[in-house]
C-alpha cells in the first residue's frame, strides 16, 4: 500500500507492506488524518523525544533509524476483521480511535511505531475495543478532529476553569484552539484569547473566545482587572479580610516555546492557575522566588482519557465545538511533505488534513 514514510529524517511517499489484524484488531481504510504539531517535531527530533520520553520513565522500543508512518488524527472505515473480535461494528462503518494499538504485553502508539502505521498510510490496523463509530452524520474531517480537540478537553478538565475563573488562551495554534473549544462547549467565560498571528486570532474569534488580544499591541495580561481578577497583593489582601471571592485567573499555555511561561509568571496575577500544554521540547528557565510570592499553581498536562477523547465527539456531533474553522487544507499522501513546510507559516495554515485515497 502507499504511504508518507519518515526515512532519515525526511518525508517520503512510498509502497509498503499491508499491516495484518491480529487477535482483537480491525483492518481499516484511512479516511482522513490530520497533521499534528507533535509530527512536526519528530520529523526532526524524534531522536530527541525518545530520549527525553526515557528520562520520565517512558523507554520505548521505537527505532528511529527505521521506518516510520505518522498520523494519529484520524478516522478510518472497517474494511475487515481479525481474529478473537466480536464484530459489533460491521464493515463499512465509519470509525475514530485513540491511537493506541493495545498488545499483551503492553502497546504501540499509532504514528510513532514501526509496526503500526499511521494515518498517512492508506490503510491501518486498529483496536476494536477502543473504536468509537462516527455519530450524526459527521463528515470525515469532522471526525478526525476528536483526537486533537480532545487535547483541549483534557487541559480544561484538569485546571480550576469555571464559572468563578476568567481564562486566558496564550498561543492559537491547534492546541490553544481546542483548548478555547472545550471551555465555551462548558459555557464558561470570559475566554481572552492571545496570539501573535491576525490569522490564528480570527480563528479563536471564530470558535467563541470573548476578547481577542494582539499580543504585540498590548499584554493579554491587561484585561484582568475588568474582568474581577484582583491583580495586586493589597486587593488580594482585602478581599481576603473582607470574606469575598473574587475572580481567579486561569492562564493556558498554550506555545511551547521557551521564555513564554517566565513571561506569564512575571505578569500573572497572584494566586493564578497555569495550565502547561504547550509541548517546549528545549531546556527552559524561570525564577521560582515569583511563583512562591505570587502562590501560583502550576500543572502540566498531557494527553487525554479515553472518556474524553469519547465526550470530544460527542460534543461535535452534538454541535458544542465546531472544528472546521480550524482546517485550512486538505492535501494527498503526495502533498503531505510540501504541507509539513506550509504550517510553519501561521498565517497561512492552521490546521491540514490528508486524505491518503486523495
Amino acid at each position: 500500500m502507499q504511504a508518507v514514510v519518515r526515512r532519515n529524517k525526511q518525508l517520503v511517499c512510498a509502497e509498503i507492506a499491508e499491516p495484518v489484524a491480529g487477535a482483537g484488531q480491525v483492518l481499516t481504510r484511512t479516511l482522513c488524518c490530520g497533521i499534528c504539531g507533535s509530527d512536526l517535531h519528530a520529523l526532526h527530533s524524534f531522536e530527541h523525544m525518545l530520549e527525553l520520553g526515557a528520562r520520565t520513565g517512558a523507554p520505548s522500543t521505537v527505532n528511529p533509524a527505521a521506518d516510520i508512518v505518522f498520523g494519529h488524527e484520524f478516522c478510518a472505515e472497517i474494511l475487515e476483521h481479525g481474529p478473537g473480535t466480536d464484530k459489533r461494528l460491521k464493515p463499512g462503518t465509519r470509525v475514530v480511535s485513540m491511537p493506541v494499538a493495545l498488545r499483551a504485553d503492553g502497546y504501540d502508539a499509532i504514528g510513532y511505531s514501526n509496526t503500526y502505521p499511521g494515518g498517512f498510510a492508506e490503510r491501518m490496523v486498529l483496536t476494536e475495543a477502543l473504536l468509537l463509530e462516527v455519530p450524526n452524520g459527521l463528515s470525515d474531517v469532522q471526525a478526525a478532529m476528536t483526537e486533537p480537540f480532545a487535547v483541549g478537553e483534557h487541559a480544561v478538565a484538569q485546571s480550576a476553569a469555571g464559572p468563578d475563573a476568567v481564562c486566558l488562551v496564550i498561543g492559537c495554534g491547534p492546541v490553544g484552539l481546542a483548548v478555547i473549544a472545550a471551555l465555551k462547549s462548558r459555557g464558561l467565560g470570559p475566554v481572552i484569547a492571545s496570539d501573535f498571528s491576525p490569522a490564528r486570532r480570527a480563528v479563536a474569534e471564530k470558535l467563541g473566545a470573548d476578547i481577542i488580544v494582539d499580543p504585540a499591541q498590548i499584554s493579554p495580561h491587561s484585561h484582568w482587572s475588568a474582568a474581577g481578577v484582583a491583580t495586586t497583593t493589597a486587593e488580594r489582601m482585602l478581599q481576603s479580610l473582607s470574606g469575598k471571592t473574587g475572580k481567579r485567573a486561569v492562564i493556558f499555555e498554550c506555545v511551547g516555546v521557551p521564555g513564554v511561561l517566565q513571561g506569564i509568571i512575571e505578569a500573572a496575577p497572584g494566586g493564578a492557575q497555569i495550565i502547561v500544554a504547550g509541548v517546549c521540547m528545549d531546556t527552559d528557565r524561570f525564577e521560582p522566588f515569583l511563583c512562591i510570592n505570587k502562590q501560583l499553581d502550576f500543572r502540566f498536562v498531557l494527553g487525554y482519557s479515553p472518556e474524553e477523547f469519547a465526550a470530544t465527539l460527542h460534543n461535535i456531533a452534538h454541535g458544542h465545538i465546531d472544528v472546521l474553522p480550524a482546517v485550512t487544507s486538505e492535501v494527498g499522501l503526495a502533498g503531505v511533505a510540501a504541507a509539513f513546510k506550509a504550517l510553519a507559516d501561521p498565517e497561512a495554515q492552521c490546521k491540514i488534513v490528508v486524505r491518503p485515497g486523495a
